[in-house]
């Protein structure tokens, strides 16, 4: 239900995430904090069950954990809206992965046309609509106050609910991505789509968060949801916040030209004393050199790591090789000097690093560090820190 993003999540930003099959062909992960919120959801279900049926305390949280595991397969189906949407246009699906707040589907690459956009975004909350519908139907025709009928009952207000939410037109829900699609098509600018609706979602993450606090003051909201209700506002403002600074990041890259970005090279043989090293590159034309080692055939092997280097001591570094601060080049991700920005972009996020090779045919023409492309693309926060 979040963004579906491109750039490839490392399952995301290191927290644990369990890989539990496929669907359809999509890989599927659990995220770590499904747990938490199995918990929150279970304790408040089961006391609201307990109240409505008459149930023991046991028997309340079965129910809740029942309703937690009916739950999470209406997010899947929803997110498989988006990811089978997506696959029949030829975009390729990484994998589902369902967290706290639901779940998001990865992508290897963005939507084509806006319409595309637009059909891949609204595929998820249709599927959760069409859910809602049929637990409605369901509802009606059980009998009241059981337990079957109160399930249904709450899968439909849970799935309308999600529906509804999700269209809002702001990122990172669906409702935004179909409002970047609309301004994408009209303005014939992605990037401006993306901003203008990541300031518009954060005005839903506000809104969300009054809301909450209006319920909660009307006693119309379990404080036991609050925390979550407010987790989620604050996940809808950070979300909006990462997407306008996608969309101005990637307004700049057109600017990337690896040729005049790469450092420079100053190739040394193997066995130079790191003092040495050093003290040529600083006698020479272009002090910021990076630093190749040459086999004794005077083929470049290995780079020089700035960090190791720096960690050396002055007085041990006559007596250190280069060669023990090193990397091989076989070790380093290499990119052809022509690539334009966005093929870049997707390199660098494939297969992050600190350090590029640059290469033209199978000559070294530069090294491109992680932190010069960085200072290009966002100077300002660049600036801030």
């Amino acid at each position: 239900m979040e963004e579906q993003n491109r750039r490839p999540r490392p399952r995301p930003g290191g927290r644990t995430t369990l890989t539990v099959g496929r669907v359809f062909g999509v890989p599927l992960h659990l995220n770590g904090s499904m747990l938490l919120l199995a918990a929150l959801v279970t304790v408040i279900y089961a006391e609201f069950a307990r109240h409505q049926l008459n149930l023991s305390q046991i028997s309340g949280y079965l129910i809740g954990l029942g309703f937690v595991v009916s739950l999470l397969g209406s997010v899947l189906l929803h997110e498989l809206g988006h990811a089978l949407t997506a696959r029949r246009y030829g975009i390729g699906v990484r994998g589902i992965t369902l967290e706290l707040l639901g779940g998001y589907t990865e992508m290897d690459r963005d939507a084509p046309t806006p319409r595309v956009d637009l059909l891949v975004s609204l595929a998820g909350p249709a599927v959760s609509a069409v859910l809602g519908a049929v637990a409605v139907a369901v509802t009606l025709a059980l009998p009241d106050r059981t337990v079957a009928n109160q399930l249904a009952f709450q899968l439909a207000v849970s799935n309308v609910i999600v529906a509804l939410f999700n269209i809002l037109p702001g990122l990172p829900l669906d409702g935004g991505r179909a409002l970047r699609a609309a301004v994408w098509a009209l303005t014939r600018d992605r990037h401006r789509g993306t901003e203008v609706a990541g300031w518009v979602g954060r005005i839903v993450a506000v809104g969300t968060a009054l809301l909450v606090a209006a319920l909660t003051a009307a006693r119309l909201l379990a404080p036991l949801a609050l925390p979550l209700m407010l987790l989620v506002a604050f996940t809808l403002w950070r979300g909006a916040g990462q997407s306008i600074r996608v969309a101005r990041v990637s307004r700049r890259f057109p600017l990337i030209d690896l040729s005049r970005l790469a450092r420079p090279v100053l190739t040394v043989p193997t066995g130079t004393p790191l003092a040495e090293a050093q003290r040529r590159r600083a006698a020479g034309a272009a002090p910021g050199a990076a630093l190749l080692v040459a086999d004794s055939a005077g083929r470049p092997v290995s780079l020089v790591d700035p960090a190791a280097a720096e960690t050396v001591p002055v007085e041990r570094r006559p007596w250190l090789a280069v060669d023990a601060v090193a990397r091989s080049l076989v070790d380093l991700p290499a990119l052809p000097v022509g690539l334009d920005g966005e093929r870049v972009m997707e390199a660098v996020q494939a297969h992050p690093d600190a350090q590029y090779v640059v290469t033209a045919g199978e000559d070294v023409v530069g090294i491109l560090h992680i932190a010069d492309l960085a200072q290009l693309l966002e100077p300002q926060r660049k600036m801030n820190t």
